[in-house]
């Protein structure tokens, strides 16, 4: 899963990004040097997996993992180039869900905070870009059609792209709109900004958090939300000290890290579930969108599974738990061979079974 921090200068991104990375990048107020944004792949800790490790013992042990991105601070975008432009925009094209960070902290000599028209801003910029995407593809259309090239491929595409152009007109994300699969297809080489899951984070500072209920509620009026004491959970992250790291949460009323917590909600936004290998060999986790078949999955794995796909050996992660082992499993009938239309479920434990 990819998230892109995005935010106006000086809202706290990369605190942010430095709490869920553990990472030290430079927290510097009003710069304007950077020009690339700042990587970062981590673990996504499930305490399911280590139990696994702990019953197989395998030689490798692999995590879902997370790639975040802390973009430059975007200002106000023209009307030609729109939010983002130049080398980035692939990148942020990329990301599985943005993630607006909105400053909740005083920062002088800026003006207090106002998280709510931040958030909204930043949206207006995504419509703003989106429709610029929008356009352009309209208008070199058009130019095909003007060198004979009116195909009925490009006249379904101009209709799908037309109706997107008329939604965000309305201020409405692409996201709100109904679109039947053949027309998700045409767009899906877009990556359009507005059709991806998007959630808040509220950057407060230690004396506010927790106490923003009313603010919290008001963003969730239109997309999820999170709160995070970022400055604080920065130098959180950085303790070497379970122990005195758990003694700071709790005296601040936090009860996970702030990775585990966005991993959370990102998960559930974008619409991951996780499944398992296991063996001598490898545990491993893995992610897919939650009504992917056994054979999509396989393919998750390795194309020559999905390939070759015969049936997926299929058992449950509590299953497993309460039974102690897999000859146990086999043992009470909990182990099953599906076909490739069958629907994984989260915590699922699959073998498949292939022959290329």
């Amino acid at each position: 899963m990819k998230i892109g921090l995005i935010g106006l200068p000086n809202s706290g991104k990369t605190t942010i990004f430095n709490a869920l990375t553990k990472q030290e990048v430079p927290v510097t107020a009003y710069t304007n040097a950077k020009a690339e944004p700042n990587l970062a792949v981590v673990e996504v800790f499930d305490d399911r997996v280590n139990r696994l490790s702990e019953m197989y013992s395998p030689k490798k042990t692999v995590f879902t993992t997370i790639e975040f991105f802390d973009f430059v601070g975007v200002a106000k975008g023209s009307a030609k180039t729109g939010l983002f432009s130049g080398p980035d925009i692939e990148l942020i094209k990329s990301a599985d869900a943005l993630a607006i960070v909105v400053r909740n902290f005083p920062n002088e000599p800026e003006p207090l905070p106002t998280p709510i028209n931040d958030m909204e801003m930043i949206i207006d910029e995504l419509l703003i870009s989106d429709m610029i995407i929008a356009e352009n593809r309209l208008e070199r259309i058009a130019h095909a059609y003007q060198r004979g090239k009116k195909t009925n491929a490009l006249q379904t595409e101009k209709k799908v792209i037309r109706k997107i152009v008329d939604h965000l007109s309305e201020n409405r994300a692409i996201s709100e709109l109904e679109l039947e699969r053949d027309q998700e297809k045409i767009l899906g080489g877009f990556q359009f900004f507005t059709k991806k899951p998007l959630m808040v984070i509220l950057n407060s500072d230690e004396n506010s958090f927790n106490r923003n209920s009313e603010l919290i509620g008001k963003i969730e009026k239109k997309h999820q939300a999170i709160e995070f004491a970022g400055k604080f959970e920065m130098e959180l992250s950085g303790l070497n000290d379970s122990e005195e790291e758990n003694l700071f949460m709790a005296d601040m009323g936090i009860q996970e890290s702030a990775r585990d917590r966005l991993t959370r909600m990102a998960h559930g936004l974008v619409g991951y579930i996780s499944f398992f290998t296991v063996g001598p060999d490898e545990v491993r986790a893995w992610n897919i969108h939650n009504g992917n078949t056994a054979l999509e999955a396989a393919g998750v794995i390795h194309s020559d599974l999905a390939r070759g796909f015969i049936r997926a050996e299929c058992f449950k992660y509590d299953d497993l738990i309460k039974c102690g082992s897999e000859k146990a499993v086999r043992e009470k009938g909990r182990m099953k061979l599906e076909g490739k239309n069958y629907l994984v479920q989260d915590g699922d434990i699959l073998n498949i079974r292939f022959n290329v």
